[in-house]
């Protein structure tokens, strides 16, 4: 990957004040588009849907004069005469001669940047590929050629799209598209603090429990009119006027989300594999089992949601050959968790009285799963290394057989640091209760669990036990905490410390 060069501070535009919280990925695509070194060059953005990819880079061209073309899936004849149409009314010149191929639309395209450096944005571009299977080559001969000896053209190609399996294979190793990319960005969600400042959120809690049903999903404030819960007193009624409401776009985001992401595989079993996993199924085997299908049919669906950035796998922190799965966005969750059995219902009935029925399963299936996830991302993105004596590598769920009590033993926040050998230095291990003040038997569990790794030749001499409440500490264990004998970590810090 090629090295931008950053504009001077006199010339770098600031970040349109509507962009909220991509600082970073403003300054990267501005660096790009404002390289002033000669050669074309190319850039790739991807990202799910509804994450601002487009309201960015629309951004981007607005304020540096550069050109936006949105695709849309079409026949090629179709495309090629909007696309013509668009750079018609940019260039205000007279309109080009009918193109009989993306030859000689890349080309004009290309042409934009013989005088200057200008970004030339083409949104959604997997939704080409189809009806035109060999536009990336053309788009890889044209770069040839500009990159010739001789030529100055200095355009700033930035190809965009959602379909991330489209967007791996366009851009992978073997792509000719790969070797051309001097900038490679993905927009994802915002983190659990950025959502919270988004939503304006203050409190804590209130912020916790907004995030496990819409996640940091930007467009998704907007799905619920700029409707935010004003206080944990609220966020009851603030479901029911929002995500539970057929009135708003929210209530059908995730049939729309699962609708346009999974293309024409079998939704009826990828709804049905998102179901399990909320239910508490965390493994291949199972949701097979819970769904009683083969394990090929829910391995081809899971490659499927895993490709498409909606479910993610890891292995158990105390037993790597065990591989756990968990979804990455919470509206889907949030669905099939609490949702998906009432659907219809809340169609044709107050969701006040289904709320009220299902509340304790939000609280049990969604808030104390999410909770423990915001834990572990808490540890990788924001703990200060002190805390656990090293800087974390990996932050993850374990689960470990107990003999003497016939039953697995579960740590939500397992943390291992770097180490020479293959197994990670065992940092921390921790447990994470949503709803519970936490008390000095959580303490015992963890010293039973570091008991067992031992016990398996773990290495727990300087491993740190860890407790994480999203409701308090008792005073018992407050003292063990001053006696340094467990990390007690809170809201607050997980939302404001470090």
């Amino acid at each position: 990957m090629g090295v931008a060069v950053w504009p001077s501070d006199a010339h770098r535009t600031a970040s349109p004040e509507t962009v909220f919280d991509r600082a970073a990925e403003w300054d990267a695509l501005h660096a790009f588009a404002c390289d002033t070194r000669a050669g074309a060059s190319l850039a790739v953005v991807s990202g799910r849907l509804r994450q601002g990819k487009t309201y960015l880079l629309k951004a981007l061209t607005d304020s540096l004069g550069g050109f936006y073309f949105g695709a849309q899936p079409a026949t090629q004849g179709e495309s090629l005469r909007r696309l013509r149409d668009e750079l018609t009314r940019h260039t205000g010149a007279s309109p080009p001669n009918h193109w009989l191929s993306w030859e000689d639309a890349v080309d004009a395209l290309l042409a934009l940047g013989d005088e200057r450096p200008v970004p030339i944005v083409v949104d959604e571009f997997p939704d080409l590929v189809p009806q035109s299977p060999a536009l990336p080559s053309i788009i890889h001969s044209a770069y040839r050629r500009l990159r010739e000896p001789g030529r100055d053209n200095r355009a700033r190609l930035l190809l965009s799209g959602s379909a991330l399996p489209v967007m791996h294979r366009l851009f992978c190793a073997a792509s000719p598209l790969h070797e051309l990319a001097d900038l490679e960005l993905t927009l994802r969600p915002l983190d659990f603090r950025q959502t919270a400042r988004y939503w304006g959120i203050d409190d804590p809690a209130l912020a916790l429990l907004v995030h496990a049903v819409v996640g940091g999903t930007l467009a998704y404030r907007r799905y619920a009119g700029d409707d935010a819960p004003s206080s944990m007193d609220d966020f009851d009624a603030w479901v029911c006027r929002t995500v539970l409401s057929p009135l708003t776009p929210l209530f059908l985001e995730a049939h729309h989300l699962l609708q346009e992401e999974t293309d024409h595989w079998d939704r009826a079993l990828c709804h049905s594999v998102l179901a399990a996993v909320a239910s508490g199924c965390s493994t291949q085997g199972e949701i097979a089992e819970c769904l009683g299908t083969s394990l090929t049919d829910a391995s081809h669906c899971l490659a499927l949601l895993q490709a498409n950035d909606l479910l993610c796998s890891g292995p158990d922190a105390f037993r790597p050959n065990v591989i756990r799965l968990h979804m990455t966005e919470p509206l889907l969750a949030f669905e099939h968790a609490v949702v998906w059995p009432y659907r219809s219902t809340l169609e044709q009935q107050d969701a006040v009285e289904i709320w009220r029925r299902v509340r304790p399963v939000f609280d049990s299936a969604v808030a104390r799963p999410h909770f423990a996830q915001v834990c572990r991302d808490w540890v990788m993105n924001f703990a200060e290394p002190a805390i656990f004596g090293a800087r974390p590598e990996t932050a993850a769920h374990g689960s470990l057989p107990d003999p003497a009590r016939h039953a697995d033993l579960d740590a939500e926040v397992v943390v291992r640091g770097r180490s020479d050998d293959r197994t990670k230095t065992l940092l921390s291990v921790g447990v994470a209760r949503w709803d519970e003040v936490m008390d000095l038997h959580h303490l015992e569990h963890l010293r039973r669990l570091l008991a067992l790794l031992a016990a398996r030749g773990e290495d727990v001499a300087h491993t740190r036990p860890a407790c994480y409440s999203g409701v308090g500490f008792t005073p018992g264990l407050r003292s063990a905490e001053a006696d340094g004998d467990v990390e007690l970590i809170g809201l607050d810090q997980l939302y404001r410390g470090q």
